[in-house]
């Protein structure tokens, strides 16, 4: 059985770490380094660095902090926000990064998917996707969910695995920073729809939320931020929530 993996996310914005409800209103938490050298030694699987204002200000991702993160971080290391180009993605892997995030690049040009799949394998390319319900299902945003996109998550999730990601990471804004559960019934609609790993984001707000996430869907890794940035739970006693349920995690 396959361990599923607890995934805290690091939005950073002016090399501070941030979080908001429904992409706004972001409030500053702390240094990332700081945060990152705490989640690795509570025992995180991953950590997603999210560089979530570089789309919109039209800059690279803040690769000192990358450097300096990964320097203190023994865990894999999703790196996103602003990477444009194959050559960027392997600036962000020689800085430490272990897999790379393409949300609004990958709207705009999808055969960056392919290039840097071939480049570094599909195991490096993740591709995000924000996705807001609409009338007919869900829709894709872009630009730190700034821009609706007209793009449908569902065909657009099966159009990233075709083209070669090798993992999803599903972010429900209308769930954002709620901390009411998250969105399963749309997470059910991706996982059904491929073969690649789903990582679940938005909405988590007690580590019930986690052991809800796993048993009614079928999604590989639940990411959070708020309940741990602010000390509701901790990593352990998530994993210990999700073991008690018959959950299999790396302890």
């Amino acid at each position: 059985m396959l361990t599923k993996r607890i995934i805290p996310c690091l939005d950073v914005t002016a090399g501070r770490v941030v979080k908001g409800v429904n992409f706004v209103e972001l409030q500053d938490v702390g240094d990332p380094v700081a945060i990152a050298k705490q989640y690795n030694a509570e025992g995180a699987d991953e950590l997603v660095f999210l560089d979530i204002t570089a789309t919109v200000e039209k800059r690279a991702t803040m690769i000192d902090v990358v450097e300096r993160t990964a320097a203190e971080v023994f865990i894999p290391l999703t790196v996103g926000g602003g990477i444009q180009s194959v050559a960027e993605m392997k600036a962000m892997l020689q800085a430490g990064a272990d897999k790379i995030s393409l949300n609004s690049a990958a709207i705009k040009q999808p055969t960056l998917i392919t290039d840097g799949a071939q480049k570094f394998g599909s195991q490096c390319i993740v591709v995000a996707l924000d996705v807001k319900r609409c009338v007919t299902g869900w829709e894709v945003y872009s630009a730190g969910g700034r821009i609706a996109t007209g793009l449908d998550a569902i065909v657009w999730a099966k159009e990233v695995e075709d083209l070669g990601a090798g993992e999803l990471l599903v972010t429900s804004m209308d769930k954002d920073g709620t901390k009411d559960g998250y969105d399963i019934q749309l997470l059910n609609a991706i996982t059904a729809a491929v073969s690649i790993p789903v990582i679940a984001s938005g909405g988590c707000g007690t580590s019930q939320h986690i052991v809800d996430v796993f048993e009614e869907t079928n999604v590989d890794a639940a990411l959070a931020a708020s309940i741990f940035h602010y000390g509701d739970v901790s990593i352990a006693q998530v994993k210990e929530e999700l073991a008690n349920n018959g959950l299999a995690v790396r302890v």
